[in-house]
């Protein structure tokens, strides 16, 4: 037996002992059962094939052993809501393949282990809602593939450590609701993090600059003694906020005491800065390659690269806001090259190949690339009103009535049927969610970020990519089975996004219950005819719920768990157009 898929289903009672015995299994899944009990310790060490330990959202108690040492070969190890406890085993640094490690809603204590840092393939750790203490290991810094950490709720105390600002993938930080003290590190202001949440811990002294920026709006609260000077929810902070007695007595003296030499250099630097800053441009041999008429030179763009200019981090890059002379406005992404060998990197080469050949109203238009040896620069129309999410779901003050909604999903639908039907080879998005869906002036949606995208080669056949990508909340369940996905994968990530703009809620919600996602509550909701109405957002008026209801239930087809049995995007458009004129009929 190679497989073990026991998923969704109300078996109950216990793992038996002999499973653990299956040596020849890859796949042991499980989740969202009614099964109890402590799992067999050999079931965590499955030799030497495991690839996936999957028991999520059962009754399970007692430790995770240090038998999960032998498992040389797992990738993912999902085992949240559930009852399990105890402190976590060293050992589980000797399972060397893990990829996501998902432990959240559990009762785990203890500290962290050190030994987590040298998972050199960790890009998912999930220990959210436990009981562990003592500190965050700062060995996490040196697990470099790190993409997404949630920490929150939990006794963690101490300082964040600086290493956290070490890695170059990490996209999402959440370190709210513990016991976290000291300073917030300078070094997180050089990540590109899209999701950054320190709330409501004891933390104290000044928000860095580079991250007092709109994004992050709601990052700091709850801690009342952070201040800022760029940030008006916070106090304005004094002199020397933030630093010991000692410290502070040091840098004046050390200030005094290099007064006069400052005076003395600081004309000479500001020319000598001037003079390289103009060889730089000059000798690092920018090239402009335009895919419009442009209105605008290279120099406008990179003269604007500023840091008041800062508008957004994301995984792939940071975004600036560019206002040219003629008050037209851009939007200009920063891609920092990270391969080795100096060459632009995989994100800016899968963006610009692939927006560079689009023409349609509902992908964003990509006006030209500038790159050197060491930076790449994608420019972008600029959009007003953001993105759909945050527009969703922290807009609290302009909250989107049923029409705009409406038309952000026939638009939104009618991008990706274009990338899925209407190029001669057909390309997927990858990370299709609502935050990269950007609305204009009017409220009219475009599909952004193609970081992911990957041409479906017409010789593959419409096969699939092995490449693990996406968001926690979006991907499709055929992921943690196979890491293989298409253009149904895509669609599903949609369907999320349908069910958002119906219900107003966020892909992951606590009120979920044990399954914790938007789709399974969904599914459990549309089983009871009672509940259905219930289901769309209390904001929109009774008026408009009997079609927002016909919207979900496209949304309920686009989430099916079999990637065959659901439409496809140009399916989906049809029958999205056909839910408002029948409205309209009606």
């Amino acid at each position: 037996m190679n497989n073990l898929l026991f998923v969704q289903n109300k078996l109950s009672g216990e793992i038996p002992q002999n499973y653990a015995k299956c040596t020849t299994l890859k796949r042991f899944r499980v989740d969202n059962n009614l099964l109890y009990g402590v799992v067999p310790p050999g079931i965590w060490g499955l030799p030497p094939h495991a690839e996936i330990i999957d028991i999520r959202s059962n009754r399970f108690e007692g430790p995770i052993t240090s038998h999960i040492g032998k498992a040389r070969t797992l990738a993912l190890l999902f085992v949240s809501y559930n009852q399990l406890s105890g402190e976590l085993p060293d050992e589980i640094s000797k399972a060397t393949s893990l990829v996501s490690i998902v432990l959240d809603n559990n009762s785990f204590s203890g500290r962290i282990p050190r030994s987590l840092g040298d998972l050199k393939h960790l890009g998912v750790l999930y220990l959210q809602s436990n009981m562990f203490s003592a500190s965050i290991p700062k060995s996490l810094g040196r697990c470099f593939l790190l993409s997404d950490v949630n920490m929150a709720h939990n006794l963690l105390s101490g300082e964040i450590p600086s290493s956290l600002g070490s890695l170059p993938s990490l996209n999402s930080l959440n370190l709210s609701h513990n016991q976290l003290s000291g300073q917030i590190p300078e070094t997180l202001a050089s990540l590109m993090l899209r999701i950054l949440d320190l709330t409501h811990n004891r933390l104290t002294g000044v928000i860095p600059k580079a991250l007092s920026i709109a994004a992050y709006n709601s990052s700091f609260s709850g801690n009342p003694g952070l201040c800022s000077m760029y940030m008006s929810s916070f106090p304005r902070c004094s002199p020397g906020s933030g630093l010991s007695k000692d410290v502070r007595i040091v840098i004046i003296c050390f200030s005094v005491g290099s007064a006069i030499l400052l005076v003395l250099l600081i004309c000479a630097l500001f020319l000598k800065k001037r003079k390289d800053e103009e060889r730089t441009l000059n000798e690092e041999s920018w090239e402009l390659n335009s895919f419009h008429v442009l209105s605008f030179t290279q120099d406008e763009i990179l003269d604007s690269i500023r840091q008041e200019n800062l508008i957004g981090r994301g995984g792939s890059g940071n975004v600036y806001r560019v206002l040219l002379a003629d008050g037209k406005e851009l939007a200009v992404k920063h891609i920092r090259n990270t391969d080795p060998s100096g060459g632009k990197s995989k994100e800016f080469d899968a963006e610009m190949a692939t927006l560079s050949s689009i023409r349609h109203n509902n992908v964003v238009k990509l006006y030209c690339s500038i790159t050197s040896e060491g930076s790449s620069f994608l420019v972008y129309e600029y959009l007003p009103n953001g993105n759909l999410w945050d527009r969703l779901h922290t807009s609290e003050d302009m909250k989107l009535a049923w029409e705009p909604r409406y038309e952000i999903a026939v638009g939104a639908a009618r991008g990706l049927e274009y990338l899925h039907h209407c190029l001669e080879r057909p390309m997927m998005h990858r990370d299709v969610k609502s935050s990269n869906i950007l609305l204009d002036e009017l409220l009219k949606p475009r599909i952004a970020d193609f970081g992911l995208a990957k041409i479906v080669e017409a010789s593959a056949g419409r096969d699939s990519t092995h490449v693990v990508a996406g968001t926690h909340g979006y991907i499709a369940p055929e992921y943690g089975c196979t890491y293989r996905v298409n253009e149904k994968s895509d669609v599903y990530s949609f369907g999320v996004v349908l069910m958002e703009l119906v219900t107003g809620k966020k892909p992951m919600e606590p009120e979920f219950g044990e399954t914790n996602n938007i789709v399974s509550w969904a599914c459990s909701m549309h089983s009871s005819r009672e509940s259905i109405p219930r289901m769309v957002d209390s904001y929109l008026p009774e008026a408009c719920k009997e079609e927002a209801i016909k919207v979900l239930r496209i949304a309920m087809l686009c989430t099916d768990r079999l990637p065959e049995r659901r439409p496809s995007m140009r399916s989906v458009v049809r029958m999205l157009e056909e839910a408002h004129e029948l409205g309209l009929q009606d």
